[in-house]
């Protein structure tokens, strides 16, 4: 009763007093990546699920940049269809790359419907709070003696990119993720960047770090954290998934991106 009434205030809340309807809050395009993994999709959609939970009455999309349907061009292309004035694109992405500098810009720019790009998730205090509770959920200790403390470490284990900013942002992620735990956290990378997972693992070894955890920072299950976790030489969470979180820094974005009217993307010329 309460969800149905909160929808129903939602809906009134769009109708003027005069009985004309106020224009509606720019609709919100989820952008995953895209995934051959069955089970990436699946995680994205009850995301997706959860951000209509918190926010009801928001109109909330899904849109890939390669792999899966729908892509994102297509979902932009049926906003424009149905007359849907502006979107905020909001990039299930962790960091800083080529995928939120050039592909999701672009595909913004060459839509009809305005459009206005947030920034990537990460870094945050929110994804570092949801890889701490992946971390509990997959046995690592919230309370350690002094001895076991000096023993424990944890890679963190991301996708990874040839821009150099997107290390940052993971290595600030590290940090602060560090911070949280109170032992030292080592950024490593599936892909196009270095080190390793298995090259940060060995170096926490060197450093007398017997018990080192792989805390998967990927937005969902793929090849790249299946990997990471293979090469756990103890514990291994579990992706930042569909955690509560993860759908309140979406909203978080959205917000914050819909009070800046300077990032609005204009929409492409049509030639008439």
């Amino acid at each position: 009763m309460n969800r149905i009434g909160t929808q129903l205030a939602s809906q009134l809340s769009l109708v003027s007093l005069d009985g004309r309807r106020r224009p509606g809050p720019p609709a919100l395009v989820l952008v995953a990546h895209g995934s051959r993994d069955p089970r990436a999709l699946a995680t994205i959609r009850t995301l997706l699920d959860r951000v209509r939970e918190l926010r009801p009455g928001l109109p909330v999309h899904l849109g890939h940049i390669e792999l899966n349907e729908p892509l994102l061009t297509d979902t932009l292309a049926a906003l424009d269809a149905r007359e849907v004035p502006d979107a905020v694109l909001v990039p299930l992405l962790l960091g800083r790359g080529y995928h939120v500098k050039q592909d999701i810009p672009e595909m913004a720019a060459a839509a009809r419907v305005h459009t206005r790009v947030a920034a990537p998730l990460g870094p945050h205090p929110l994804l570092v709070e949801t890889l701490y509770e992946r971390l509990v959920e997959a046995g690592w200790r919230t309370r350690m003696s002094e001895a076991e403390r000096r023993a424990s470490g944890v890679v963190l284990a991301a996708a990874g990119s040839r821009d150099p900013q997107s290390a940052v942002d993971t290595r600030r992620t590290a940090q602060l993720l560090a911070e949280r735990l109170g032992v030292p956290v080592l950024p490593a990378y599936a892909s196009a960047a270095a080190p390793d997972v298995p090259t940060a693992l060995r170096a926490m070894a060197a450093r007398g770090r017997r018990r080192v955890a792989v805390a998967a920072y990927f937005t969902a299950p793929g090849r790249f954290a299946t990997q990471s976790a293979e090469a756990a030489p103890w514990l291994a969470s579990a992706p930042l998934g569909a955690h509560p979180a993860m759908a309140r820094l979406i909203l978080h974005r959205y917000d914050q991106t819909v009070a800046t009217p300077a990032a609005v993307v204009k929409p492409a010329r049509i030639p008439a």
